[in-house]
């Protein structure tokens, strides 16, 4: 399991939102790229980067910022505003690792699983959910679907990593969904698609729990933790030596 330390990008700075709510947000960082070379020279060498901006109005607005994280050399996973190819070349093009397709995996699922089918890996679906359904449009509206069927209809069309986040715990410090992270885990485990936990993440004890849940499934590739990280709740490398085992 690894740690992916988050930066969130509105109107060109690092900040956290809570609950996803685009005018409740602290800015922690002028330029998100001092986020991102702190934990770089805590020893991470990967990073959860969203573009807040592109995920509220549908089309990337923060690509200068993101291809300086991108230079820092680390892997870099992007979501938010990317809707069509060309969006999802320019972010490879700037450096991006790997394209996480939230809102529109979610209404058009055959968009997501094409561009699995083109780009393989470099490709990751980002699903989010409120009480266990799907929210899309930077979280302000909700499906009538669950987040459990979605992800089996994208795991099985060939889509291997997904993103799933727990809206209800996001930003909040209130430790993550251990039960809705578990049901997400044992619906991809048959396909073979892998899952990186998000949200909630407010303690070492919160990454211990989620941590154990490997006894149980080998699909679980990470956790994203953000704010935790901010308000200096836990400690970067400390989290990193759990979730790796040492």
């Amino acid at each position: 399991m690894k740690i992916y330390p988050a930066v969130d990008i509105k109107d060109g700075k690092c900040v956290r939102l809570r609950k996803g709510v685009a005018d409740d947000s602290t800015v922690y960082f002028e330029n998100p790229a001092d986020a991102a070379k702190a934990f770089a020279d805590a020893g991470s060498e990967v990073i959860h980067v969203v573009d807040l901006d592109g995920a509220f109005e549908g089309k990337m607005k923060n690509l200068e910022a993101i291809e300086k994280i991108a230079s820092l050399g680390m892997f870099v996973e992007l979501g938010g505003g990317m809707r069509d190819e060309s969006a999802v070349k320019a972010a490879f093009g700037a450096g991006v690792s790997r394209a996480i397709i939230g809102t529109r995996a979610c209404t058009e699922p055959e968009f997501a699983i094409s561009l699995a089918e083109k780009f393989g890996e470099k490709i990751a679906v980002g699903i989010d959910a409120k009480g266990g359904r799907v929210a899309i449009k930077g979280w302000v509206e909700v499906a009538d679907f669950t987040a459990y069927d979605l992800a089996a209809r994208l795991a099985s069309g060939g889509v291997k990593t997904f993103i799933y986040t727990d809206i209800d715990t996001d930003g909040m410090l209130a430790g993550p969904n251990i039960a809705a992270q578990k049901k997400m885990l044992r619906t991809l485990s048959p396909h073979g698609a892998r899952l990186i936990a998000s949200g909630g993440v407010s303690s070492s004890a919160d990454v211990e729990n989620l941590k154990k849940l490997e006894d149980s499934f080998d699909n679980l590739e990470g956790v994203i933790v953000g704010k935790a990280i901010y308000e200096r709740r836990v400690d970067l490398r400390e989290i990193m030596a759990i979730a790796e085992g040492r």
